[in-house]
């Protein structure tokens, strides 16, 4: 459980972990409140608020008399990427960029980071927790998972600006590919409190793996953004063929 998180939000993101690592597999049943209730030690009105989120969430189905089941996997869409740096982007529409470091830690790989970055169960990670604020309003909460192998001792004054910056120059790892997935949900107690907007209010949330030049996981990632503060442009490139 991290620092700072609430017992109901941690129960839901155990429960993602395992419907995203197929534990719990697609149109499977999960085991019902008073067995996680002892799974996890806690109360059911808090696994039943960490299920309703997921319901809510589109990862759950819940049917009256039958339980609950993993939902099918949300149709996917690929997205055009910029490599432009936060601070840029928001520099072109004429405002501030900050980006506020609110903690960093080293944790031991769970199953989830595990299979995310291709390492070994409780290997040293560094955990880096952030808030980027355009004209000092936050509009994205963010965590991202390096391995300690791959940039150890990753600093405050490093993390204040593009970790993928950092990552180049201070410890020579180019990211060459990210691979990002994108969804609609709601922001949870933790989110909401850091982006300072109602808990549960709607939100763009995206995952994202970065690679090297050799196809190696080097950061993993997950992040909130605003759904009143950010929008998102696709450009997409068509070949030009000709037909005649």
């Amino acid at each position: 459980m991290e620092k700072n998180q609430s017992l109901h939000a941690y129960i839901k993101e155990e429960l993602l972990n395992r419907i995203k690592t197929n534990k719990y597999k697609k149109g499977e049943k999960i085991p019902t409140e008073l067995e996680l209730c002892e799974d996890f030690g806690v109360s059911r009105t808090t696994i039943r608020t960490a299920l309703n989120q997921l319901t809510l969430e589109g990862y759950l189905n819940r049917h009256q008399g039958r339980g609950t089941f993993v939902a099918d996997q949300k149709v996917k869409q690929t997205l055009s990427q910029t490599v432009k740096r936060y601070s840029d982007q928001v520099a072109i529409q004429g405002k501030e960029a900050e980006i506020t470091v609110l903690d960093i830690q080293v944790i031991p790989a769970n199953e989830y980071i595990e299979h995310s970055l291709d390492v070994s169960l409780n290997d040293p990670i560094q955990r880096v927790e952030r808030v980027r604020k355009a004209n000092m309003e936050p509009t994205q909460y963010e965590i991202s998972y390096i391995p300690w192998n791959v940039a150890p001792g990753i600093t405050k004054t490093q993390a204040e600006s593009s970790l993928y910056a950092a990552l180049k120059e201070e410890f020579q790892v180019h990211i060459a590919k990210t691979i990002e997935h994108v969804e609609i949900t709601l922001a949870d107690e933790r989110a909401s409190s850091h982006l300072n907007c109602e808990q549960g209010a709607p939100c763009f949330y995206i995952e994202t793996v970065a690679e090297n030049e050799k196809g190696e996981k080097v950061e993993y990632s997950r992040a909130f953004f605003r759904g009143d503060k950010t929008n998102f442009v696709i450009e997409r490139n068509y070949p030009f063929e000709n037909n005649l």
